[in-house]
């Protein structure tokens, strides 16, 4: 039952995310696009990980014995990070790019989602998807949830750069005061 709400939950997320990709500002700046897009193969890896089994069979050994307990919380994990990520992108509104742009007018967002991580979105995501590694219970799902968080911590980089290039010491008192990913920790 869970596997398939947890299902559920990614597909609405998917559907959310193309639905908002449409109203967006106008790129006024990209990052080299060869150098932004390394992260989206290793995110593709993670996500088949996760989503097709049958092809990553060694790695369907179990962490851990299985109990009642992990389906639940993983679905909780689910829930609570795609309305996160969702949250930060409604709230990012026509600033958000999938790749690493600055837009005309584009602003710096440091309220809302973004009061607690600069980079809420990946946040989110990274919690849906160790949700749905728990529920699965197995390496596979460990070996996604690490593969995504350093494709995103490289991201974040470039992200970064950008940002500070463009908002200067704004930026640099916003990195101060919020932690990138893990509020207070990281």
């Amino acid at each position: 039952m869970e596997r398939w709400a947890i299902l559920l939950a990614w597909v609405a997320w998917l559907v959310i995310w193309a639905a908002m990709a449409r109203d967006v500002k106008a790129i006024a700046t990209r990052v080299d696009r060869a150098s932004q897009r390394r992260h989206y193969l290793p995110l593709a890896i993670a996500v088949a990980l996760l989503a097709f089994p049958h092809l990553f069979f060694p790695l369907n050994a179990r962490l851990v014995p299985a109990a009642p307990w992990q389906a639940h919380v993983g679905l909780a994990l689910v829930v609570v990070g795609i309305a996160f990520s969702v949250w930060a992108r409604v709230w990012l509104a026509g600033n958000w790019s999938s790749d690493v742009t600055l837009k005309h007018g584009h602003e710096l967002i440091v309220d809302g989602p973004y009061l607690w991580a600069r980079h809420p979105i990946y946040t989110g995501i990274l919690i849906a998807l160790s949700g749905t590694a728990l529920a699965i219970g197995e390496w596979r799902g460990v070996i996604a949830v690490a593969i995504a968080a350093v494709a995103f911590w490289r991201k974040i980089g470039l992200e970064e750069a950008l940002l500070r290039r463009e908002f200067g010491q704004q930026y640099a008192d916003y990195a101060h005061r919020v932690k990138a990913l893990i509020p207070f920790v990281l």
